[in-house]
C-alpha cells in the first residue's frame, strides 16, 4: 500500500464533499450532509485567501482531508482547524493523525503562533486532541445564535 500527504486541489472537490458527507453524518455529530452541500462548504473554505488544505491519498484513492484558514491578531498569524474529516472505511488507521501532525508541523514552520479548533465537548474528540498536545481554552466560551 502506498500512501501520500498532498495539499488539497480543486479537482478532487466531489471525493471531498463525499468524505465529508460520510464522516460528518456518522457519530459524533450525526449531522445530516449531503455530499453536494459538503463539496460548497469545502470549496468555500479552499476559496478564501488564507487557506490550507491536505489531503490523504492511500493507493490512488482520496481517503481523508484537513481543512484551515489563518487570520492575523495582536500576538501573531493563528490558524484554525476547521475540518479534519476521513472517510469511515479507512477510519481508526492513524490517517487523521498523520492529516493532523503535518498540519502541524507545516503552521510551525510557516511560524504560526496558535492553531485552534472547535469540536464536540464530550466523547472522544476532545481525548483525541488532547493527545495531540491541544488544550481547552481558559475564559472562552463559544456562542451562538440562530436566525
Amino acid at each position: 500500500m502506498s500512501n501520500a500527504i498532498r495539499p488539497c486541489t480543486m479537482e478532487h472537490l466531489v471525493r471531498y464533499g463525499e468524505i465529508y458527507a460520510a464522516a460528518f453524518s456518522g457519530e459524533p455529530w450525526n449531522d445530516p450532509w449531503k455530499p453536494e452541500r459538503a463539496q460548497i462548504h469545502v470549496k468555500e473554505i479552499l476559496e478564501s485567501g488564507n487557506s490550507y488544505g491536505l489531503e490523504y491519498v492511500l493507493d490512488g484513492n482520496v481517503v481523508g482531508l484537513l481543512l484551515g484558514t489563518s487570520m492575523l491578531f495582536h500576538f501573531g498569524r493563528t490558524f484554525e482547524i476547521n475540518d479534519l474529516a476521513v472517510d469511515p472505511g479507512y477510519q481508526g488507521h492513524g490517517i487523521a493523525s498523520q492529516l493532523l501532525d503535518r498540519c502541524l508541523a507545516d503552521m510551525k514552520e510557516r511560524g504560526i503562533a496558535a492553531v485552534h479548533l472547535i469540536t464536540a465537548s464530550e466523547g472522544k474528540l476532545p481525548v483525541y486532541y488532547e493527545k495531540h498536545g491541544f488544550k481547552k481554552e481558559k475564559g472562552l466560551t463559544l456562542m451562538g445564535m440562530d436566525l
